[in-house]
C-alpha cells in the first residue's frame, strides 16, 4: 500500500510512472573488446559482511557472529592465497563495522592489489532508511574506509543489493563512479536519474551469479543449503562460457564465510582455471571494469 493509502492498481500514471524512471538503465557501455583486445572481462568479488549479517538485524547469536568471524580467520586469508596462485586481482566490498573489526584485512586486502568498495556501515537495508541516514552512512562509509587503507572507494554495492530510490542521487553526490548492485543487464551500463543520464556505471550483480542463494544457511529461518558445489561450478561456468561467447562480462559475487568452506572454495578455482583456459579474457576488479568500460563502449 501506498504512503496516500492508495492500492498500486489505483495509482494515477504519474505516480508509477515517477517510481518506475527514478534510476534506470540508461545506454548501453559494453566495449568491442576489452582491455589488450580480450574478448571477455571477468569480474570476481568478494563481499565482507562478515559479523554485520547478524548486527544489522540487531541480533544477538554468538554461534552466528562466530560465522561472521570465520570469514575473516579463514575466509579472506584463503581467498587472498588463492587470488595470489592465479595472479589475479578482485573487487571487496566491505561494511565500515567490519573494517573497523578488523582494519588489519583492510589493510591487506588493498596491499595485495585488490579493489575495496563500500558496502554499507553496518550491512543495513537502504530502502527503510530515511534519506538523511543513508547520505550519512554512506559518507562515514567511505572515510571509514579511506581512513584505515589509506584509499578512498569509488565504488558502491548495496548490502543485499537493496539499492533505494534515493542512492542513486546520493552517489552522484558523494562523487562515487559506479555500482553493482542492479541487474537491468547482463554488460555495464550508465544509470539514469529521472531521465538524465549520471555518468555513473552499473557493474551488473545478479543473484544467479551469487554463492548465497546456492549455500545460505539459517536454522532459525528455515534455510537449508540444497545445491550441490559440482552444480554451482555448473551454473557459474555456463554463466562465463556464454559472457565469453559474446564478448561480454562475467561478474561473480562471493562471500568469504559461505564460499571459503573446503568442499566449496575449489569452484573459484576452478572457474579460474577454466577462464584463463578460453585465452583471451581479462581478470580485473569491477572499478578497472567501469572506468574501462565508461570510456570504450563501442556505441
Amino acid at each position: 500500500m501506498s504512503a496516500n493509502g492508495s492500492e498500486p492498481w489505483q495509482w494515477p500514471e504519474q505516480q508509477w510512472r515517477a517510481l518506475v524512471e527514478r534510476c534506470r538503465a540508461g545506454r548501453a557501455l559494453k566495449p568491442k573488446t576489452w582491455r589488450g583486445g580480450a574478448r571477455c572481462a571477468v569480474a570476481l568479488s568478494f563481499d565482507s559482511d562478515h559479523e554485520t549479517s547478524e548486527l544489522r538485524e540487531g541480533g544477538r547469536s554468538i554461534g552466528r557472529l562466530a560465522w561472521g568471524q570465520f570469514g575473516n580467520r579463514v575466509g579472506i586469508p584463503r581467498i587472498l592465497s588463492l587470488l595470489e596462485r592465479h595472479d589475479v586481482r578482485a573487487s571487496f566490498y566491505v561494511p565500515a563495522v567490519v573494517a573497523l573489526l578488523h582494519p588489519e584485512e583492510q589493510r591487506q586486502i588493498v596491499g595485495a592489489g585488490h579493489e575495496i568498495g563500500i558496502h554499507g556501515w553496518i550491512h543495513e537495508l537502504n530502502s527503510i532508511l530515511p534519506e538523511a541516514d543513508e547520505r550519512d552512512l554512506m559518507r562515514r562509509s567511505l572515510d571509514t574506509i579511506e581512513q584505515i587503507t589509506g584509499a578512498r572507494p569509488y565504488g558502491l554495492r548495496c548490502p543485499s543489493a537493496d539499492f533505494s530510490e534515493n542512492t542513486l542521487a546520493l552517489m552522484s553526490e558523494l562523487g562515487l563512479e559506479y555500482d553493482s548492485s542492479l541487474s537491468a543487464d547482463e554488460d555495464c551500463y550508465e544509470l539514469v536519474l529521472n531521465g538524465t543520464p549520471t555518468g555513473i556505471v552499473e557493474v551488473p550483480f545478479e543473484w544467479v551469479r551469487d554463492d548465497a542463494v546456492y549455500f545460505m544457511m539459517n536454522r532459525a529461518q528455515g534455510l537449508r543449503p540444497y545445491t550441490p558445489p559440482a552444480d554451482v561450478l555448473d551454473i557459474f561456468r555456463r554463466e562465463l562460457d556464454a559472457a565469453h561467447a559474446e564478448g561480454g562480462l562475467f561478474e561473480l559475487t562471493m562471500h568469504p564465510h559461505i564460499i571459503s568452506y573446503r568442499s566449496r572454495i575449489w569452484i573459484v578455482d576452478e572457474l579460474i582455471r577454466h577462464a584463463k583456459s578460453l585465452g583471451d579474457v581479462w581478470f580485473a576488479t569491477h572499478g578497472e571494469i567501469a572506468r574501462f568500460a565508461r570510456d570504450n563502449a563501442a556505441g
